[in-house]
């Protein structure tokens, strides 16, 4: 656990209904980059899939000692909390029991803030990521709800903006009725090949429509990116020498900077 209270946890969602965008790969690596930086951050797996979970190799402490459990109040968010092989970085696993939340939450009260009121309790860390799941449910709403802004991972492909619309929709909507303080912190282009016409363009289009909301950081397709969750590692310990661990690494640095916190 974190042995200091930071002046201000920041929390952040990591979001984008549409999968295979890298959603899950940068939260990992944007949450490792800043223990890298001597931030203290908790990486909360809000995903049934549990990739967050298995791509820092973690494992819950019990069968009931996951953000499921947490959830439905069976036992404190602190409790589910474990550390990983690297420095500064903790994470509360998933499971996949978390793929019937939307049906135990839609009978609760107050529904759309049961993770935020959890997150409350937490002290210690500099930043919070919540790794949401690929859609726009129930859970995906909570952390919307729980998070100062939101992260988008958008995939340089030629469906890219396909679904964006929507998201922007849902996060409207929670700051309207759920989270007034609610923003878009970023996009960050995922899987960019400056090789390609098409990368190229896309780029160019998110740029224009979003301005200085798109990361100046891109992370490009790179093979260690594609194999360090089959290892359960961070890019930065898989391979720290590649691309995709430059890349992540200077996102991080990024995100610090439009944060303005010291390294």
């Amino acid at each position: 656990m974190p042995d200091k209270m930071p002046e201000k946890t920041r929390f952040i969602a990591v979001a984008n209904q549409k999968g295979g965008v890298g959603k899950t790969t940068t939260a990992i690596n944007l949450a490792s980059g800043l223990a890298i930086l001597n931030q203290k951050v908790l990486l909360v797996d809000c995903d049934a899939q549990a990739n967050a979970t298995s791509g820092v190799g973690a494992t819950p402490k019990g069968p009931d000692e996951t953000i499921y459990q947490v959830m439905l109040g069976g036992i404190g968010i602190e409790d589910a909390i474990v550390p990983t092989v690297q420095q500064n970085l903790s994470v509360v696993p998933s499971h996949t029991d978390l793929v019937g939340i939307d049906l135990e939450l839609a009978s609760m009260d107050e529904r759309e803030i049961v993770l935020k009121a959890l997150l409350k309790t937490l002290s210690g860390f500099d930043f919070v990521i919540m790794d949401c799941p690929p859609s726009l449910g129930l859970m995906t709403v909570n952390a919307l709800t729980a998070a100062d802004s939101v992260i988008i991972p958008l995939q340089c492909e030629y469906y890219a903006l396909e679904g964006l619309s929507q998201l922007v929709h849902t996060i409207r909507l929670v700051k309207q009725r759920l989270n007034p303080k609610l923003h878009i912190e970023g996009l960050i282009l995922t899987m960019y090949d400056h090789r390609t016409r098409l990368g190229y363009q896309v780029a160019r289009e998110v740029r224009v429509h979003f301005r200085d909301l798109v990361y100046r950081t891109t992370i490009p397709r790179n093979i260690r990116l594609s194999e360090s969750p089959s290892h359960g590692k961070p890019i930065f310990l898989y391979d720290p020498t590649s691309k995709g661990a430059e890349s992540y690494l200077a996102f991080a640095r990024e995100f610090l900077k439009r944060n303005r916190r010291k390294t």
